[in-house]
């Protein structure tokens, strides 16, 4: 699926976290405590999800735009 970053920005928690998951290629994981950081790759941006390995829940969302260079 081909969202732009505004467009994303403007969905819904729940289904901003429904269509990162489903559409996104994950990039990195991490962990720190009992959290795991995995990092998703959108088309024109990128997403952290939080997930708290205790529970199973998302914990958070940060959206990152995708810098563009000019050569």
């Amino acid at each position: 699926m081909n969202i732009s970053f505004y467009d994303f920005k403007n969905l819904p928690a729940q289904t901003q976290k429904d269509l990162v998951i489903s559409e996104g290629r994950i990039m990195n994981e991490r962990m720190l405590n009992s959290l795991k950081y995995v990092l998703y790759e959108m088309t024109c941006f990128n997403v952290e999800v939080i997930y708290n390995e205790n529970n199973g829940k998302v914990e958070g969302l940060n959206v990152f735009q995708k810098a563009i260079y000019a050569t």
